[in-house]
């Protein structure tokens, strides 16, 4: 639903600029005053935040308008080849070229415009297959409703709503077991429940070791306390997330740092124990205080390292989130110039030659994927009959860059892990 738009004061790097935005929601502070909760318009919604009525400028209010549908289309235009750096790319089509992102958001849309139009009169998540469900978004999913969030060491600022009971709402801060992330309401209850928690690292089988690196395989069955709590938490940070209750049908790989003290929560991924998509993440999340340390690409790294393992591409749920998808799209540019860098010609051709397929079962990623990389660093080109693929010297630098700043990677022989095949299995 179209809301009035207007001009808020935002304080960046001691600069005040001014940004249109929504407000979502209004409460009185007392004696007079009142807070407005608004959305910055074209930002993410974890920059949404409370403001007082001096930040506003109402004198610049917008009224509603009518959206217009606008469509816009790209297309793929050929180039001639560069003369250094050509690998010949055989079996791949004019169709796998077009642009599949575009394509595919657009799909994405029409199904999230389906669902908004389909009104929940409870307001409770649909039970689905996925850990990630799009619902109608309502006023009370719009705000964030905790302040604070203290684990171990760390004190996090949530970025979006999750549904953690509304009494904690009330309170300043809320204090989480770092170890079996139950919540409570107060440091004196969080130091009574330390007293008892046995817990010194999550609740699974450590199913990989390298230095203080590990990660714990956790079944959502099994473990469900423990999943649900790991799920709220994960809400605070992951818009579109996550039916927090049903966590049966899926399995969790926590990524821990460890130390004297105990296995410290650092991310986790999670995926279906069933995937008929061939998904091998469902949700993925570093906590923000290791954020831009090189976790993000570790968890993705993690991810393919199992699909090796079981003999198959795998692919994220889509769609992605912002930083999601920044995170992807580096690791699997990563991951395939790693490939066609140290492609070697065979006797007797001029150039090196590779098909799409051959990246797929080197990089176990998806054959979309792949081909969206490729066309995100413009590598893909049309030369006298032929596809061709052109490494450029900026391209190169730039994989040499990103190789130099992979202090992290995962090793293989540090990973202890047996798929099982859950369709054979009666009960989980």
């Amino acid at each position: 639903m179209a809301r009035c738009r207007l001009p808020v004061k935002r304080d960046l790097e001691g600069q005040d600029e001014w940004h249109l935005a929504e407000i979502l929601s209004v409460k009185d502070i007392g004696e007079g005053s009142m807070l407005y909760y608004v959305h910055y318009v074209d930002f993410n919604k974890r920059l949404d935040e409370w403001v007082s009525e001096e930040r506003l400028d109402s004198s610049k209010m917008q009224l509603p308008k009518k959206e217009t549908k606008s469509s816009s289309h790209r297309r793929t235009e050929s180039r001639p080849a560069s003369p250094e750096h050509e690998i010949v790319l055989n079996g791949i089509t004019p169709s796998d070229c077009q642009p599949v992102k575009k394509s595919s958001c657009k799909v994405t849309r029409k199904r999230k415009a389906e669902e908004d139009s389909q009104e929940s009169s409870d307001g409770a998540p649909r039970q689905t297959g996925s850990m990630t469900v799009h619902v109608p978004e309502d006023k009370i999913s719009r705000i964030k409703n905790i302040n604070c969030i203290e684990v171990g060491k760390y004190r996090l600022k949530p970025w979006y709503f999750s549904p953690y009971p509304i009494e904690l709402t009330k309170y300043d801060v809320v204090y989480l077991c770092e170890f079996c992330l139950k919540y409570v309401k107060s440091v004196t209850c969080l130091q009574r429940h330390l007293s008892k928690c046995q817990l010194k690292f999550p609740p699974g089988n450590e199913i990989y070791r390298k230095n203080n690196i590990s990660f714990f395989e956790i079944d959502g069955r099994k473990n469900k306390t423990y999943a649900q709590n790991l799920c709220l938490l994960a809400k605070c940070f992951l818009d579109h997330k996550t039916l927090y209750y049903d966590t049966d049908p899926f399995l969790f790989y926590v990524m821990t740092e460890s130390d004297s003290k105990g296995f410290h929560l650092v991310g986790y991924f999670s995926k279906e124990k069933e995937s008929t998509e061939d998904y091998n993440v469902a949700c993925i999340l570093t906590l923000p205080p290791h954020q831009r340390k090189g976790f993000g690409k570790l968890l993705i790294e993690f991810s393919y390292a199992l699909s090796k393992i079981e003999g198959k591409a795998g692919t994220p749920e889509k769609p992605l989130s912002d930083l999601g998808l920044l995170s992807y799209r580096s690791y699997w540019t990563y991951a395939i110039l790693n490939i066609l860098i140290n492609l070697k010609s065979d006797q007797g051709q001029e150039r090196p030659q590779i098909t799409i397929n051959q990246i797929c079962e080197k990089t176990c990623i998806k054959k979309e994927d792949v081909i969206s990389t490729l066309q995100h660093l413009n590598l893909i080109n049309y030369y006298k009959g032929q596809y061709i693929l052109v490494l450029s010297d900026e391209v190169i630098e730039g994989y040499k860059r990103s190789l130099a700043k992979r202090k992290m990677k995962i090793e293989l022989r540090c990973l202890h892990w047996t798929p099982k095949d859950w369709s054979k299995r009666g009960k989980w």
